[in-house]
């Protein structure tokens, strides 16, 4: 999968780092493992962080900034990492949907990246651009219905919208019949070194997706 990074988002993330994961994998409902690993890490967030404190970890900081430099609120379109973490401070837990699912989601609070999981089978063509959600664009986000995605950084496939960082697309989500899977790490400021993320995210698709065939790629804005 290729990615052209657009002008529009590279003027207001110059900073920007894309680390995109292809693998071939085998999804199932939660494991009783991976909900343990999600409940650790759980605990440690909400006991290093008070709910004031969440929005300044480096790479929701920073993801929320380019919110801000484009035009849209992130208090009420809450980047997904950030909202992920609100959660776990205030004791709410987070729901189970599967291992693809909340193997990604592992990843995100670790590190403080939101990130795209699509299934790959769904995504039309073989290149992907990130650029800025327009006015009226369509997007049904995951759970979410309609989503104004305006002045959302949006990746696109060559059918339309299939992720932002604050909800991916119904379109190209991941399901139980999941056996590509394309992961899009998004690092608008630094907080785990991308070798770190990457490490993990190999770790984790390896131990709870039985991941073949990984495929790792790194973008940048400039």
């Amino acid at each position: 999968m290729n990615l052209i990074i657009e002008e529009s988002v590279t003027n207001a993330a110059p900073d920007l780092q894309v680390i995109m994961i292809e693998s071939d994998v085998t999804n199932q409902p939660t494991t009783p493992e991976l909900k343990e690993e999600l409940e650790s890490l759980a605990i440690k967030i909400a006991g290093e962080y008070a709910l004031p404190d969440i929005n300044k970890r480096p790479g929701i900081a920073a993801t929320r900034a380019v919110y801000k430099a484009l035009g849209k609120e992130p208090n009420r379109y809450r980047p997904s990492c950030e909202a992920m973490c609100r959660r776990l401070v205030k004791g709410m837990g987070l729901y189970y949907i599967n291992n693809l699912v909340d193997l990604i989601n592992v990843l995100s609070i670790a590190s403080g990246y939101s990130i795209g999981g699509f299934d790959l089978d769904k995504v039309t063509g073989d290149t992907l651009s990130l650029g800025v959600g327009k006015e009226g664009e369509p997007f049904e986000g995951i759970g979410r219905g309609e989503l104004n995605i305006h002045s959302l950084p949006l990746y696109r496939d060559s059918t339309g919208g299939i992720g932002t960082p604050t909800s991916d697309n119904e379109r190209t989500k991941l399901g139980p019949d999941t056996t590509r899977l394309l992961m899009c790490i998004n690092i608008y400021g630094e907080e785990m070194s991308p070798d770190d993320t990457v490490n993990l995210a190999t770790d984790l698709l390896l131990r709870h997706a039985s991941a073949r065939n990984i495929k790792v790629t790194f973008h940048r804005a400039k």
